[in-house]
């Protein structure tokens, strides 16, 4: 069965709560409670507001290189949102924080209405940050950045404590009896990556080891990864942080013909069907879509309503351990840029 964690129950709560707004404020139409919510449905089917609130612009800016996969998703669900909340949505992206503190600070310059920004490297973006909540636009931080949010002013985090989804991490390693472990770092500097990381060191009973990669070139990292296991054949896990590189890694086990099972973070249509396959032995969910649809709906409620959730305690999305008896129901999700 899915083990949901104690941050899952979180935001599944946070995401109910929401929801329970958002159709209550469609069902004080005159035409009844059931009406209204049927027209919230037709209006959302057909890229229609289900709100009549002014049409706010919110921008997006995230530590996303090119080509991730896993942006897509947190992208599509705040897009969705978006569309329901008659907002209009701005997104861009930079795996350098000095780009993306510029493309912080061009968004302030813009006047937008609210921000949702990353914190992947806290430091480049501080000030630009800071800036934002100085000129009294309402920030959210999303995926990475928990412990430096409230410090720069953020309304709140949304997204997975990377500590405790690397706990999970080593806990699954010792339930699958594994010895000797490799992390896979694909991104230089990126704090979020170290914590999980480290996470998984401090529960996991064997050894694991970390092993850099530039992940900006794939033949890079499956070449990488089938050099260390080549070198050292104890090694009978292999721990990639995102799911682009699963499959990379599976090719690298194959080539340098080692057993080691090949376990990731973060989920998409391929890592869903690798693990109906067997390919792949676990994964991470920190439910992406959740974090992108969740931030736009939370800077709509506190424009609208002043709301804030979570109590000044980040909103967590994750971790979810996703094995082959799960994969099945999510596939169709995955499929669709949801999962």
């Amino acid at each position: 069965m899915t083990r949901l964690r104690t941050g899952g129950v979180r935001a599944v709560v946070g995401a109910v709560l929401a929801l329970t707004l958002t159709g209550a404020l469609a069902g004080c139409s005159s035409t009844g409670g059931k009406r209204a919510e049927d027209a919230r449905k037709a209006a959302a089917a057909q890229g229609r507001a289900a709100v009549d609130t002014p049409r706010w612009t919110f921008a997006m800016v995230t530590h996303s290189g090119d080509g991730d996969t896993f942006w897509d998703i947190v992208q599509n669900g705040a897009e969705q949102a978006a569309v329901k909340d008659n907002i209009n949505f701005l997104y861009a992206h930079s795996d350098e924080g000095k780009e993306q503190a510029q493309l912080i600070d061009s968004y302030v310059t813009k006047g937008v209405d609210g921000l949702i920004v990353t914190l992947a490297k806290p430091d480049a973006v501080k000030a630009a940050v800071e800036k934002a909540v100085k000129a009294g636009i309402p920030v959210i931080t999303v995926n990475s950045g928990a412990e430096q949010s409230k410090a720069y002013g953020a309304l709140t985090h949304i997204g997975q404590d990377e500590t405790v989804a690397g706990e999970a991490v080593g806990e699954e390693l010792d339930r699958r009896k594994k010895k000797k472990a490799l992390c896979v770092l694909h991104e230089q500097g990126n704090v979020g990556h170290e914590q999980r990381c480290g996470g998984a060191k401090k529960t996991f009973g064997g050894e694991l080891v970390n092993l850099y990669v530039d992940g900006t070139n794939m033949p890079d990292v499956k070449a990488s990864i089938e050099a260390k296991l080549q070198s050292d054949k104890d090694i009978d896990a292999v721990v990639t942080l995102g799911a682009p590189f699963a499959d990379a890694a599976v090719q690298a086990a194959k080539s340098a013909g080692s057993t080691a099972e090949v376990d990731t973070f973060d989920l998409n249509a391929k890592v869903a069907t690798a693990l109906q396959a067997g390919t792949l032995g676990f994964a991470v969910d920190q439910q992406p879509y959740l974090q992108g649809y969740e931030a736009v709906d939370l800077l709509w409620l506190y424009r609208y309503n002043a709301d804030v959730l979570g109590g000044g305690k980040p909103v967590l999305t994750g971790p979810q351990i996703i094995t082959k008896d799960d994969a099945a129901a999510l596939v169709g999700y995955a499929e669709r840029g949801t999962r």
